[in-house]
């Protein structure tokens, strides 16, 4: 499909792109490119869970995070084969026959539209989880309602300044929060199988930033404010330098003890309902292999 002004995605560059190129900020065209496919069992427990998360890493991105752990794929865009409609059904359908609990997409906002039909032909009818930093356009995200039954948006930032430094994204604050808001209306409160895997609803992530304990404090303070009963949080330690975060020393380094512990006592105090990961999950050996994995029939 060619799409002669794009606006799925908040900057709104409305560029020309055709089934393999794009002009737009993401670079890229309508067609999907994919970076790996494959069961991933790194994410919440419930979602996760015993056989795996079936994972389809989409190349590029709507952000810029300098510190991105899929940094080669999401901005240098160095992995990925471009595939169509049939073939990403096809691969979503391999994952469920692997025994995976859901499909779960990250970063596919740049591929909505191909993505909205490979869902519609897709035979497995398994979870569908759409995985993203949370800078979303409403407009985008109600054409998926009803495809996705699990979101699991970021919420990186309240505060914009630090948002266009570390993301590229000045308006980072409002869009997240508004999409987090219509991606919790869309699912409804949390649902779980007997096996206590998710089967509906939002969990909304934060990534603890070194030297921003400020910032997670906000994040935290406006989720508790005015996230839905039933919407879970998920605080994550796992930051560690990636991309071009030499080039930031303030974020150059793990987060300490100390900035964990102050930002966990403070999810408690709002008794937020969730998880938190340990600091033990910052690591790089938890970033999974680039190397097309599951995306061609066979691999």
């Amino acid at each position: 499909m060619t799409t002669e002004r794009c606006m799925l995605c908040p900057r709104a560059c409305k560029a020309k792109r055709t089934e393999t190129e794009g002009a737009g900020f993401c670079g890229l065209g309508t067609d999907p490119v994919v970076a790996r496919a494959a069961l991933h069992f790194w994410e919440e427990p419930c979602i996760s869970g015993k056989r795996g998360s079936g994972t389809v890493f989409f190349t590029g991105c709507c952000m810029k995070c300098v510190f991105c752990q899929n940094y080669r794929i999401s901005t240098e865009k160095a992995v990925g084969k471009t595939v169509g409609v049939q073939e990403l059904a096809d691969i979503f359908d391999r994952l469920a026959e692997q025994g995976a609990h859901n499909l779960n997409l990250v970063s596919p906002t740049q591929f909505v539209p191909a993505v909205i039909e490979a869902l519609k032909l897709r035979k497995s009818r398994i979870p569908v989880v759409y995985n993203s930093g949370g800078y979303e356009s409403l407009e985008t995200l109600k054409l998926l309602e009803g495809l996705i039954d699990i979101y699991l948006p970021d919420l990186k930032y309240t505060d914009d300044p630090i948002a266009l430094k570390y993301s590229g994204a000045p308006d980072y604050a409002e869009r997240a929060k508004a999409c987090v808001l219509e991606m919790a209306r869309q699912t409804g409160p949390a649902q779980f199988d007997d096996e206590g895997m998710m089967t509906r609803g939002t969990i909304v992530r934060h990534l603890i930033l070194p030297g921003n304990t400020r910032n997670s404090l906000a994040v935290l303070d406006w989720l508790g404010e005015n996230l839905p009963d039933g919407a879970l949080v998920s605080l994550m330690a796992q930051y560690v330098p990636c991309g071009k975060a030499a080039d930031y020393p303030e974020i150059n380094r793990r987060i300490t003890k100390r900035e964990y512990q102050k930002v966990q006592e403070h999810l408690f105090r709002l008794n937020l309902d969730g998880f938190v990961q340990e600091m033990e999950s910052a690591s790089r050996s938890f970033i999974p292999p680039f190397n097309l994995e599951g995306v061609s029939a066979g691999s």
